[in-house]
């Protein structure tokens, strides 16, 4: 990796398990509890994210773009919400939160603007109708009373949809609201079967149906919409990447392991967000240590270590599948594995 190319790297923190709504398809477990870090323990995490960045660039000469992606839960639920995000300001990290945004009125929402947050993601699964019936009645509209409010106030919005075969047939619906409202990004992302979601595995989209999803969203022209995804299948299907060489190291694609790491609210430390597996806890590891000697997070970034079709594909290295997916789906088909095949991968090697 070229020195004059900054790194990307960030944490995902979640502020609090509790929500206001009840999404069927959530990848939490609704019916969890956390020991929830105090405002003094997430303000000691954030410094010790910037001192770890700092002695990266004296040790490897490299330039970082760090952020923090601030979440839950539902984060409003967090009273201290406000005091977290003025931590990562006088830190110097660009702030995105991620919301359901039913709780967001006009002063809130310029409360954020004033904090200098670099966007703020808000799901959305379709159609009122179809929307309501994923996340709860009456969601929908005061979603949409929050996105308002944040556009009145000059913040930048990403909608965001999971999709399954739920929602999958009403995307092109959201590609239209998103529009009409005037927020700047679309993405998306898939269905993760953990947590409450588990018992959705057969509302997983099949390989082809994916298939044929990405590429009529990739084909359409939106505008100043930006449509723009996390998923490294759809990442590779858009721009096909190079094949790897002899010896393929992670420069891309799925993130566990390699560009960011997820804190849950009673500490914990994972890979990722949707991939339930510990790497220890902030309360009394050392995140430096947690990167560097984690025997799970080295291992993410062992090709040797994969297995099924994502061990021998070619796009290796800037793609690897989803790690959540893979392990999820494989957990609830056999053994359960976060090293596994991606299940709904249609990429050829």
């Amino acid at each position: 990796m070229s020195i004059n190319n900054p790194y990307e790297f960030f944490v995902q923190l979640h502020l609090t398990e509790r929500c206001n709504l009840s999404c069927s398809h959530c990848y939490q477990d609704r019916g969890s509890s956390s020991d929830e870090m105090s405002l003094a323990e997430i303000r000691s995490v954030i410094g010790e994210v910037s001192d770890m960045l700092e002695a990266w660039t004296g040790t490897y000469d490299l330039d970082f773009t760090s952020s923090f992606n601030v979440t839950g839960g539902e984060p409003f639920l967090r009273q201290d919400i406000f005091k977290v995000l003025e931590e990562l300001q006088t830190k110097g990290f660009d702030a995105y939160l991620l919301t359901n945004g039913t709780l967001i009125n006009p002063d809130m929402a310029a409360s954020l603007a004033g904090l200098g947050l670099k966007g703020v993601q808000i799901s959305i699964e379709g159609p009122q109708e179809v929307h309501d019936a994923i996340r709860g009645r009456g969601s929908f509209a005061a979603s949409l009373k929050g996105i308002r409010n944040l556009l009145d106030a000059d913040l930048e919005v990403t909608l965001n949809t999971t999709l399954s075969g739920m929602n999958a047939p009403y995307f092109m619906d959201v590609i239209e609201l998103a529009s009409s409202l005037g927020v700047q990004r679309l993405g998306f992302s898939r269905l993760v079967p953990s947590g409450s979601g588990e018992k959705l595995l057969d509302s997983m989209l099949g390989r082809e149906a994916l298939k044929a999803l990405y590429g009529k969203i990739f084909s359409l022209n939106t505008g100043r919409l930006k449509i723009v995804t996390g998923d490294p299948v759809a990442s590779q299907f858009r721009v096909p990447a190079e094949a790897d060489g002899p010896e393929p190291r992670p420069s891309g694609g799925c993130a566990a392991g390699v560009s960011g790491l997820t804190i849950l609210p009673d500490g914990t430390v994972t890979p990722c967000r949707r991939l339930p597996v510990p790497l220890g806890n902030v309360r009394q590891d050392s995140l430096r240590e947690i990167w560097a000697s984690s025997e799970m997070l080295n291992r993410l970034r062992d090709r040797s270590a994969y297995e099924g079709r994502c061990g021998s594909c070619g796009a290796w290295s800037s793609c690897r599948g989803c790690r959540a997916i893979a392990y999820a789906f494989s957990r609830a088909t056999g053994a359960g594995s976060s090293l596994a095949e991606d299940p709904q991968c249609f990429l050829t090697s």
